[in-house]
Parts: C-alpha cells; sequence; structure tokens
C-alpha cells in the first residue's frame, strides 16, 4: 500500500490551472524527488499534502485515510512534516527554541498548565526537550550552536535548523521544498548527507522538490516530473533523464546521454 497518494489532484486560482489531474504514489520509506520548471506547480503539491490549500477537485489519501478535508495541523498531527523553499524560521529566536516549536503537537499538558509551568507540565517540557537535544541537536550536529540566535546564522545552517524543526514533529513523512536552494557546493554536499543520514536512522519516506539536478539524480529511487500543473513522466533517475519529453520541457540538452 502506498503511504501516500494523490488522486486526479485539480488546483485553481480563478482562471489559472495551478495542477490539472496529477495523481501519484509514494511507497513507503521511498524517496521521491519532484521536479519541473518554474511554475509547474510542484509547490502546490506540496501546499495541498500539507492542507494549506484545498484541491479544487480530486483526492489525498495517506496511509489509507483520506485525508482531503483535514486542516494543516491534523495532518501534522499524523505525523507529516515539511520544510519550506524560502527559510520561515523565528529569527529573533534561538537553535533550540526553533526547533522546539515543531515539537509542540506532542505536548499533551494544557494551556493553563503550561503557563503556570509546574508539576507535569514543566516534567513533559523536560523530556521533550531532552529527546531534541539528543535524538535531532545531535544527529544534525547543532550543539554548538543551540544557544544562538537563528537570524545571526549562516543561510546554510538556518537550513539545516528548518530541517531539524520538521523533524522535532518525529514525521512519518517528510517534504522538502528545495533544501539546497541559494546554497553553495560545501553547504549542498552538507545538507544532502545529513537528509540522507536522518532518513535513513529513522526509517522516513522522503518526497523533495529540487532544482539541482545532481542533487535529484544523485539521492532518488524515483522522479516524477511536471510542466504546466501536469504529470509529464516519472519514473527512476535514468529513464527521466533520457526522456525527450523532459529534456525539451526542462533538462535540456546537457543532460541528455548518448
Amino acid at each position: 500500500m502506498a503511504l501516500l497518494a494523490l488522486e486526479d489532484l485539480h488546483l485553481r486560482f480563478g482562471g489559472v490551472a495551478a495542477l490539472s489531474g496529477v495523481s501519484l504514489e509514494v511507497a513507503p520509506h521511498e524517496f521521491l524527488a519532484i521536479i519541473g520548471p518554474n511554475g509547474a506547480g510542484k509547490t502546490s503539491i506540496f501546499n495541498c499534502i500539507s492542507g494549506i490549500y484545498a484541491p479544487t477537485r480530486g483526492r489525498l489519501a495517506f496511509d489509507g485515510h483520506d485525508i482531503t478535508p483535514l486542516k494543516p495541523h491534523q495532518r501534522a498531527q499524523l505525523r507529516i512534516a515539511r520544510t519550506f523553499q524560502n527559510i520561515a524560521l523565528f529569527k529573533g529566536m534561538t537553535v533550540l527554541e526553533n526547533v522546539k516549536i515543531g515539537r509542540h503537537i506532542h505536548l499533551r499538558s494544557g494551556v493553563l498548565a503550561c503557563g503556570v509551568y509546574v508539576g507535569k507540565a514543566a516534567r513533559e517540557e523536560r523530556a521533550h526537550r531532552a529527546t531534541i537535544e539528543r535524538a535531532i541537536i545531535d544527529l544534525l550536529e547543532l550543539q554548538d550552536i543551540r544557544h544562538k540566535i537563528v537570524g545571526t546564522l549562516p543561510y546554510g545552517l538556518q537550513k539545516r535548523v528548518e530541517l531539524a524543526r520538521a523533524l522535532a514533529l518525529d514525521p512519518t513523512l517528510l517534504l522538502l521544498d528545495e533544501p539546497t536552494a541559494g546554497m553553495n557546493a560545501e553547504e549542498t554536499e552538507d545538507m544532502v548527507r545529513f537528509v540522507l543520514y536522518v532518513k535513513q536512522v529513522k526509517g522516513l519516506t522522503v518526497v523533495m522538490i529540487e532544482h539541482d539536478m545532481g542533487v535529484v539524480m544523485d539521492i532518488s529511487d524515483r522522479v516524477i516530473v511536471l510542466d504546466f500543473g501536469k504529470k509529464i513522466a516519472e519514473g527512476v533517475p535514468v529513464q527521466v533523464q533520457h526522456d525527450p519529453l523532459v529534456i525539451k520541457a526542462y533538462l535540456g540538452e546537457e543532460f541528455e546521454v548518448a
């Protein structure tokens, strides 16, 4: 059974069709990449999966259950986490504080108890912090900067903090929207290494939007290509790399291998 399934997904904004009948499935523990030109509908798919957009038509299923009517926080409770193309961190807060925000759906104490911060609420918060420091901060090698203000950090480290915040949700499905966008070669190499490492350690299913074709071809199990809101190709990286439609719409002749 597919962990995630999109069935005939349509999304319109007035007269503009962002998605036109897109269907796809993601198997448990798979690493799926979604590629395509700017405006192809890639981030629209992520916004539909995470509940930011409601599709005009179609159905989304997660772990065999229809999630189409669910709100974003309800989907997060199902352990669907994401990062964003443009960094969406609280720049005036520390690394640890930002990562802890990703853990909020696991808190069981009520608002009053958390406000007073005694007894059960205090014990629960300390336990979650210990989990974060052990299982996420250490895993992503953020120990030395966990008390630094995020806005003072280099761009590549901020992207890693955003990944850490997504992992704090303890996801089953991780959506990565342009995880290496704007990075230099060294930062890209580090991010790819961390993504592959956490996928292996935590047994995640990963869906990634990415423009760096070297990254896509190296680490993806399967690739889906969008163009003008439609799926034009699907397959393992080498198949997609040789697809004439993909070469014409997106990759360019330099990716065509004789």
